[in-house]
């Protein structure tokens, strides 16, 4: 074990794969399923490093301490003077050592909202993993509309970025999800035996807008539901004392009030 990751060998040389939890130390179905998983964990092919993204906001059972970690892997041009000097700042440059030396990425995480359905969300160079994992709807467009993840990195550096939405953070079916959405991960990466057959059918998506408010005081319309319907010109919020309404019709994904200008308020992505 390093002093940040544990390590695992197999026998046998093979593909390095990195699997972290805690990204968003609130998050904790990553960090419940590695628990259990664990101690039965073995690897026959290469090497698997699992690490904890943000161990200090998981500590305190928060999603971040100063910045959104999975905002930090953009470009240093791209990132505010401010946010350079948050802790989460630093942690991705330790974990950016970790996931250079790696093929694979899976990033397990869950959301507050009890409305979330589980997702996938990767790029093309993905398909031939994500195909064993056990989530049907797959998102793509972050890298370009919301860059900065772990997947962003591993994506820009040309190797393959895969993160889990696993549902909502307190129901026990987020912790089995990203449980076998663990193993399924590993076996097609191929550091262990793939008994697998292709899972269930997917469903791909493409962002194609992100919005965020330009005010102090953005209210949703409603709490809308992760893929929840949208018609075009339907009022998605008010942002200020502006009506904020969709340019086309698609689904809304990520929906939230906000009380700061400039944050990510919510996407909408249409069917690919």
């Amino acid at each position: 074990m390093t002093k940040d990751f544990i390590e695992l060998k197999g026998k046998q040389a093979g593909p390095t794969s990195v699997i972290l939890v805690g990204v968003h130390g609130d998050e904790k179905c990553g960090l419940l399923a590695i628990k259990k998983i664990l101690p039965r964990l073995k690897i026959e092919e290469g090497l698997v490093l699992i690490g904890v993204g943000n161990p200090l906001a998981a500590q305190r059972n928060k999603r971040y301490i100063q910045a959104d970690l999975n905002r930090m892997f953009k470009p240093a041009k791209s990132i505010l003077a401010s946010d350079k000097k948050s802790y989460e700042y630093k942690r991705a440059q330790v974990l950016k050592r970790y996931l250079k030396q790696a093929d694979f990425l899976l990033d397990l995480h869950s959301s507050a909202s009890r409305k979330s359905k589980p997702f996938i969300i990767c790029q093309a160079n993905a398909r031939k993993i994500i195909q064993y994992l056990p989530v049907g709807l797959v998102v793509s467009g972050f890298d370009q509309k919301e860059p900065g993840g772990t997947d962003y990195y591993m994506n820009k550096i040309g190797k393959v970025g895969i993160c889990v939405e696993c549902g909502y953070t307190k129901d026990k079916k987020s912790t089995l999800l990203a449980e076998k959405s663990i193993l399924n991960f590993l076996k097609a990466a191929g550091n262990i035996e793939n008994n697998l057959t292709a899972g269930n059918k997917k469903i791909y998506f493409k962002i194609f807008q992100l919005y965020r408010n330009k005010t102090d005081n953005f209210v949703l319309k409603k709490q809308f539901a992760d893929f929840e319907k949208i018609n075009a010109g339907q009022i998605i919020g008010v942002d200020g004392s502006r009506q904020i309404k969709a340019k086309k019709s698609g689904l809304i994904l990520f929906a939230h009030n906000r009380s700061q200008a400039g944050r990510e308020a919510f996407l909408l992505l249409e069917q690919k």
